[in-house]
């Protein structure tokens, strides 16, 4: 950015007081020291011109890329819609057991149920595609200072789906610091505890030398905790999935999850699944340019996931199997990774050399849009976009993880030449296995101990490594690029640039560099106009999205009290008018700001952002914006 914003100066400036008529000054000041002046900026002009066409070729890619990875999108979701889900069969239950809850230390309940086809505690059988399955899906939901309507319809969008008591372990991620977060994890217990296989928290504390409070660190203590729970056999089953407390996922997510899990086995361990990610909730109660920001971060989220990328970082909900998080240790706790879900990405991905396989699940993600208090008239409007200010700058924050995989990079160049990693398991890795809030349960159901001959090896397992793979660590630079720099870097040259031309339209074009910024107002056009068919493509996928989540909600009696937000042309088309604001509000500002704070510090205090709660529905027809 300062490189940039210097370069620029000195061109301008240089090529601004270079003489308009260089033949007649050259005749009249045939000096050498007058050279210098003739030829302005000299190659820093041809710098400054081509890293501009460079930057527009940029910028008119991305909404290019955006627009075919939401038709494809849509077209994937809409047929997926269309053919029925073949239902997944539960062919074995686990002995029931009732957990009690009479100790603080003892934060967990299990589902009550009876089998007499099941010989071991824990084991169910599932019919998936013919094959059988042993899948459990670990799903961890953070949260802090969170409202208990929140956690709860979440909980109850999750109790609905119908392998939840047979395949779900839920596990609330409490903090500490809440001074109720413990009697909230309780109460919620109590009231969930017959709907999964097993639900409980961690209260993460907040005192952790080295942390950074945040999601992060909350996800890294609950996976800390709950790896204790699997035994070494079944880990490579066990799919941990991280939400947001707003989040509301279908079954299908799951579904979807544990088809490719299984028809995939040799890549299964090596795989993070993400999830488009759609605000259809209370949309309809947000200023445009809030909903328009939220659009377009859905954009830049599911702009890898098109059939065929290789390169999917997910946003915000993502799934990985336990034994890829041993292999990587986790997650990073620092003030760097407090974009938890890129940063576990990079992660995982440099820990395989760039050998991590992205799948999508074609299952979008319902969040909310943040608030700011739900006040009327232009004081919630300003609250509103303030609110979406302080989420964009903490989004911006993750530029950090640029740095943090420059660093990774290096390491993997000096590791390049390395066949094998051992790992174990993360629990035992850490090293930190006392003050357990999930403690085993003595003859219950879900007492799962790992077999072995109790050495001290017994418990790490050592894989081959495959070797760099150099041209998708190629994309992930261009894709952090994108995603770090561009914002900053494009509304500075939008300026520069426009200011150059204008203060050398009457001098003489000594490099023949008009042409470019020519074709640079061109791409500029072309782009805003590729943002513009993005929202109209939008409509149908949300559409798409809206309509099956309030299908599966309805279906399973829980529409009455949620938001939906349906979107028509008609009501949303201030949404097109609000989009050339969103770039630089949201997007350059919030940039800027970060990486300048970055020179002095890398810690952000993390602030709660307001989630809309359950509300009584419209009445059926009404139609909202």
């Amino acid at each position: 950015m300062i490189a940039l914003l210097a370069l620029s100066y000195w061109v301008i400036s240089r090529e601004a007081t270079a003489p308009l008529h260089p033949f007649e000054f050259q005749a009249q000041h045939a000096k050498p020291d007058d050279a210098s002046v003739l030829q302005g900026a000299g190659n820093w002009t041809v710098l400054f011109a081509y890293y501009c066409l460079l930057i527009h070729f940029l910028v008119f890619v991305f909404p290019l890329r955006a627009c075919w990875a939401i038709l494809d999108l849509t077209k994937s979701i809409d047929k997926a819609r269309a053919k029925t889900l073949r239902e997944l069969k539960l062919t074995g239950q686990r002995r029931g057991s009732s957990a009690s809850l009479s100790s603080s230390d003892t934060m967990l309940a299990s589902s009550n149920a009876t089998s007499s086809s099941s010989s071991e505690a824990g084991d169910f059988d599932i019919e998936l595609a013919g094959a059988e399955s042993h899948i459990i899906h670990a799903i961890i939901i953070p949260n802090y200072k969170e409202e208990m309507d929140t956690l709860r319809e979440t909980l109850d969008v999750l109790a609905s789906h119908g392998p939840a008591s047979t395949n779900y372990d839920v596990y609330l991620g409490m903090e500490q610091r809440e001074a109720e977060a413990q009697t909230k994890a309780l109460q919620l217990i109590d009231e969930f505890a017959s709907k999964f296989r097993f639900i409980g928290y961690t209260l993460h504390p907040g005192d952790i030398p080295g942390e950074s409070a945040g999601k992060g660190s909350n996800v890294a203590w609950a996976a800390r905790k709950l790896s204790e729970r699997y035994p070494l056999e079944k880990r490579k089953d066990v799919v941990v999935t991280g939400i947001d407390a707003d989040s509301h996922l279908s079954s299908n997510y799951f579904a979807l999850i544990s088809s490719m899990h299984l028809s995939s086995p040799e890549t299964a361990t090596k795989t993070l699944y993400s999830a488009p990610i759609i605000f259809d909730r209370n949309a309809h109660n947000v200023p445009a340019i809030v909903r328009v920001a939220d659009i377009l971060w859905c954009a830049a989220g599911l702009s890898g996931l098109y059939s065929g990328s290789t390169i999917a970082p997910p946003t915000s909900v993502y799934s990985l199997s336990l034994e890829l998080i041993d292999r990587v240790g986790g997650w990073d706790c620092d003030s760097e990774a407090i974009g938890e879900d890129l940063h576990m990405y990079l992660k995982c991905f440099f820990a395989l050399n760039g050998n991590l396989t992205s799948r999508t699940v074609l299952s979008p993600v319902s969040q909310s849009n943040v608030t700011g208090g739900g006040k009327e008239g232009m004081v919630g409007i300003y609250m509103d976009m303030n609110a979406r200010y302080k989420q964009a700058l903490r989004h911006m924050w993750g530029a950090l993880d640029t740095g943090y995989a420059l660093r990774q990079l290096v390491h993997l160049w000096r590791e390049r030449k390395r066949t094998s990693r051992a790992f174990r398991p993360l629990h035992q890795a850490i090293g930190d296995s006392s003050d357990d809030y999930l403690p085993d349960h003595a003859g219950g159901a879900h007492d799962l101990e790992a077999g072995g001959d109790g050495g001290i090896f017994s418990d790490t397992t050592v894989d081959t490594l495959e070797g760099p793979h150099w041209e998708r660590i190629f994309y992930l630079f261009h894709r952090l690029f994108e995603a770090h720099f561009l914002p900053v870097q494009m509304t500075i040259l939008v300026f520069a640039s426009t200011l150059y031309v204008w203060m050398t339209k009457n001098g003489m074009d000594a490099h023949n560099l008009a042409w470019i910024f020519s074709v640079c107002n061109v791409l500029r056009a072309l782009g805003f106009m590729e943002v513009v068919v993005y929202l109209g493509l939008y409509e149908r996928f949300h559409r798409i999205c809206v309509k099956s989540r309030q299908q599966e909600m309805t279906d399973a009696g829980l529409a009455v009290g949620m938001r939906f937000s349906h979107r028509t042309l008609k009501k949303n088309v201030v949404d097109y008018v609000m989009a050339p604001l969103v770039a630089p509000l949201y997007g350059a500002i919030p940039c800027a700001q970060a990486q300048i704070c970055h020179f002095w510090t890398v810690d952000l205090v993390y602030a709660v952002s307001k989630k809309v709660t359950r509300k009584r529905a419209q009445p059926a027809g009404e139609e909202m914006a």
